[in-house]
């Protein structure tokens, strides 16, 4: 393979040594390297009649499409950042993203544009329809008048090729910077243990404004396979799409799976064509991962990583994923280094570095850490407390809590997710897991709510399996007999549905809102 150094370059090097190979399938319709090069050109050119110069933000808000990759490696090809916006959010969230990027050209699937009338856009000059582009011009026609040769920009190996919003859980969504460098030096290898090659059939099925949706697409262009996308998480038509293209390569987040597992569809799926199924972005319970391996019968491989890092740093593989075996223990760990990544579990209060055992925040150094926060120093700052060095690496808070255990990494939640009872440090992670074995619930979640003498005490929120009806004092008894007691649920709410963010990460804030209602937050 021609060496690979921007995202722009995928499309160049696969469109010159496979023209005909076929790049890309939505819906039926199929591109191959050579239209989506051309087309990418095309796209290229009417950025730059937009007036986008070099690292000016041009910005996509849509569901799941073909025109998603054409327009981040147009950009690409003149040296401008692709912005993905949540289509999930209200119209003032997209708003403030879209105003915090500065972003010069907006992308927007037809069905968003009740959002865009709601919204004051400050710098956004020009606006692109997929679709019926009603008053604005649609995507077919903006291209069809730009030429389609390549402007070939020069592109910096440290230039940022890609800014994605982190999801907000917590106050405003910050603005990760990604260059090139961040994806391309560690594609590699990240190819090699994710089961990826030419012949590679990917499932793209997570939403592209996270980096499990548009850097996994990455991943399959990257390898010159072919990238069949699902516009959203439509489980059924997850299935067919899996068979009918017999997918080879797959990212799921554990909520996704979980629900697979309950689809009836499912147990009549042909899996034979999966070579890998990598999951991550959030925990998943063992009774999930155990079902999947059964149900899917391919090598599962895990993957702990943030936006902020590029996607993966750690890696569970195939080889130690062993359910009931005597590595099963590892099924709980989210696996060891890889690449040139180096981790270090500190103190979040005094910047210490515990001894391996001890909880504390996980700390990263890779190559693959964000450039910055766009526009944010003091984030930045934060984020990085020794600085960076001249080789562009540093230090990264990932906010994550977790220990270290033979050379393998064990998360417990976010660090701010922890639960001060009686001075008493408790994980939700390790409750849920604990609630999720139990045959006659479906979902769970765990926090911390006020208590007079404890400060803040354990509640479980869990979603009955279909046609069960677990009482609350059976809930408690059956997680004190897997758990200390300080950590098990001292009450227990039923909810229909339990709020996630695109990732899967459970809402946490959200959930403790109406108990910390009037009151000031005494941990944390």
């Amino acid at each position: 393979m021609s060496t690979i150094a921007s995202l722009a370059d995928i499309t160049r090097v696969h469109a010159a040594s496979q023209p005909d190979k076929i790049a890309m399938i939505f819906e039926g319709r199929e591109w191959s390297y050579a239209d989506l090069d051309r087309e990418s050109n095309q796209v290229a050119n009417a950025l730059l009649a937009a007036g986008v110069k070099a690292q000016d933000r041009v910005a996509h808000l849509d569901k799941n499409g073909p025109e998603y990759f054409s327009f981040l490696f147009g950009a690409s090809k003149i040296n401008a950042v692709g912005v993905a916006v949540n289509w999930r959010l209200a119209a003032p969230e997209m708003e403030y993203i879209l105003n915090h990027a500065g972003a010069k050209v907006l992308l927007i699937g037809e069905e968003f544009l009740g959002h865009y009338e709601q919204m004051s856009l400050e710098s956004i000059t020009t606006v692109v329809v997929v679709g019926d582009g009603g008053s604005h011009v649609d995507y077919n026609s903006w291209i069809a008048s730009a030429s389609d040769d390549d402007p070939s920009a020069e592109v910096g190996w440290t230039d940022t090729s890609y800014q994605l919003y982190t999801s907000g859980t917590t106050g405003l969504p910050k603005g990760v910077e990604l260059t090139n460098r961040n994806f391309f030096e560690m594609l590699p290898a990240a190819s090699d243990e994710w089961y990826f090659d030419t012949d590679s059939v990917n499932l793209v099925a997570m939403p592209l404004f996270h980096i499990a949706g548009s850097g996994w697409g990455v991943v399959g262009l990257y390898n010159g396979g072919t990238n069949v996308l699902l516009r959203e998480a439509d489980l059924v038509e997850l299935l067919r799409l899996v068979e009918a293209y017999q997918i080879t390569n797959a990212l799921l987040v554990p909520a996704i799976l979980q629900f697979l597992l309950i689809t009836p569809e499912a147990q009549d799926t042909d899996f034979s064509s999966l070579r890998c199924m990598v999951y991550g972005a959030s925990p998943i319970t063992e009774e999930v991962l155990a079902g999947s391996m059964n149900l899917m019968g391919c090598k599962f491989v895990q993957a702990y990583g943030l936006t902020e890092t590029t996607g993966g740093v750690t890696i569970l593989r195939s080889d130690d994923h062993d359910p009931g075996g005597p590595r099963a223990h590892l099924l709980r760990s989210a696996g060891e280094v890889w690449g040139d990544v180096e981790l270090r579990i500190v103190d979040p209060e005094t910047l210490t570095d515990l001894e391996d055992g001890d909880v504390g925040e996980i700390w990263v150094k890779s190559v693959q850490n964000l450039k910055s926060y766009w526009d944010d120093p003091t984030a930045t700052a934060e984020a990085y407390p020794e600085g960076i060095d001249e080789d562009g690496r540093g230090w990264f808070r990932t906010g994550d809590a977790g220990y270290m255990s033979e050379g393998f990494l064990f998360i417990h939640d976010r660090v701010k997710d922890m639960i001060i009872s009686g001075a008493e440090n408790i994980y939700p992670a390790e409750v849920e897991n604990a609630l999720m074995a139990h045959p006659e619930i479906a979902d769970a979640a765990v926090i911390g709510v006020p208590d007079e003498k404890w400060g803040e005490t354990v509640k479980a929120i869990v979603t009955p399996a279909a046609d069960c009806d677990p009482q609350e004092a059976e809930i408690i008894d059956y997680c004190r007999e897997r758990l200390a007691h300080y950590k098990c649920p001292s009450s227990v709410d039923r909810m229909e549905v339990i709020p996630r963010n695109p990732s899967g990460k459970i809402l946490k804030t959200e959930l403790r809102k109406p108990y910390w209602e009037g009151k000031e937050r005494g941990v944390n």
